[in-house]
């Protein structure tokens, strides 16, 4: 009920930023500093909220060696999956350019960004050799004040490996970062109610500053990531059920609820608990996906993946960065780290974004242009998150030679036997209310 009201209120400020953008553009303007102060709260989650998640979803599951051969299949199918899902990304976003068009318009935005402390005041561009040698904090303390995804990855990443080296002496540091973790999931909560005053004022001082023209660009973008969603699930989730003998329509008309929470709410977190319990009345085993989805929700959101490659592109071409081959497979790399910190609620790859960007560099520009529309976004990458997932459980279990197809058959013969006898009730009521529409007349 909660995420329902908050993204009616979200749709609402959208409306009402185009309004008072393009009925009072002096006013509107004026609401930047909504837009900046939720962007700095943005920015001061993403430390804690980061290391916690990470060294929590790697050093949870204990003893590195007890995950198996079970743990690398999943961790292998993880890394060609999302591997596929940034390649697309950035793809899409040299072919439609969803940043051309922005630069000339938002100088001004640029600089009360800046004087706000929440852009980069250089741009620099960085090489595959400086990466390597970047992404090795000399302060842990350092990496997490200036907002270094990388440096906090490469850190979270050494200590839950160091965690598991020690066992059992580590639950009680583990303990206590599970509940960091928590409350940090709680603390995004709370700074995701601002979500529609930001939203407002990054809409509404966007358009009075363009004029309704830019909303043109709003659709390209919004177009642009949908079409490289729709083609990522073309390509790659439709492919990966054929490789492992699963039907696709089959398995997506199983998750229609789950998906549709997940799209009206933006969060897969709202879909999680359905969605799990889906997949093992759909022929996973139990322990897969008590293994694969947890994991999954921190390793493989193939549509959060995705739309960061693009929104990197978007905020590089929003100011002018001409990012070459080379500098986008660094990027590419990168973000196969970064974006495994993407926890399952909504809003949250603007940290991520916000981070990656201030890795390289590149102005958060992107970020407060990106705010207006990222319900929109949200809505789409989190529904390819969630469909992802599931199709890893199904692939890893058909890995494993442990799929149940004659469990799979039973539920969807269920599956259709209820749809029929909810048409029939719905026909039944229908027609009592006609005949009693015709007995009152």
């Amino acid at each position: 009920m909660k995420q329902s009201k908050l993204t009616a209120l979200i749709f609402i400020a959208l409306v009402f930023g185009v309004l008072a953008g393009h009925f009072t553009p002096e006013l509107a303007v004026k609401m930047r500093p909504f837009a900046l102060i939720f962007l700095r709260m943005v920015k001061m989650i993403i430390a804690p909220l980061l290391f916690a998640t990470l060294v929590v979803g790697i050093a949870g599951h204990g003893d590195a060696k007890k995950l198996g051969k079970l743990g690398l299949k999943t961790i292998i199918y993880f890394e060609i999956v999302t591997t596929l899902a940034l390649a697309i990304g950035l793809t899409f976003g040299n072919l439609f350019q969803p940043g051309a068009g922005f630069t000339v318009t938002t100088a001004n935005f640029a600089a009360r960004m800046q004087e706000a402390g929440i852009m980069a005041a250089h741009q620099t561009h960085t090489t595959i050799s400086e990466l390597i040698v970047n992404i090795f904090p000399t302060s842990i303390f350092q990496a997490m004040s200036e907002g270094n995804l990388l440096q906090i990855v490469v850190f979270s990443i050494f200590f839950a490996l160091a965690m598991c080296a020690i066992g059992e002496k580590s639950k009680p540091v583990l303990n206590i970062l599970n509940s960091v973790s928590q409350i940090m999931f709680k603390f995004t909560e709370y700074v995701m109610y601002f979500a529609p005053l930001g939203i407002f004022g990054a809409i509404a001082s966007t358009v009075g500053a363009n004029g309704l023209g830019v909303l043109k660009s709003y659709a390209k973008v919004i177009g642009a990531l949908y079409t490289a969603l729709a083609v990522f699930v073309l390509v790659v989730l439709i492919i990966a059920c054929k490789i492992a003998k699963i039907s696709f329509r089959n398995l997506l008309r199983a998750l229609q609820e789950p998906a549709l929470l997940a799209f009206t709410t933006a969060s897969s977190e709202a879909a999680f608990p359905k969605a799990m319990d889906i997949m093992e009345r759909f022929g996973v085993p139990k322990n897969i996906v008590g293994f694969v989805m947890p994991t999954g929700y921190t390793f493989n959101l193939d549509g959060s993946t995705l739309y960061l490659a693009m929104a990197v592109m978007f905020s590089s071409q929003i100011v002018g960065i001409h990012l070459n081959i080379e500098q986008q497979i660094v990027i590419m790399l990168a973000l196969m780290l970064t974006s495994k910190g993407i926890a399952g609620v909504p809003r949250v790859s603007l940290i991520v974004l916000a981070g990656s960007l201030a890795s390289f560099n590149i102005p958060l520009l992107g970020v407060a242009i990106l705010l207006g529309i990222d319900q929109i976004l949200d809505m789409g990458r989190t529904t390819v998150n969630l469909i992802g997932n599931c199709v890893a459980t199904v692939v890893i279990a058909r890995w494993e030679n442990e799929f149940d197809y004659d469990k799979m058959k039973d539920f969807i013969k269920e599956s259709n036997e209820n749809s029929i006898r909810h048409d029939i009730e719905n026909m039944i009521t229908h027609n009592h209310e006609t005949v009693k529409i015709e007995e009152e007349g």
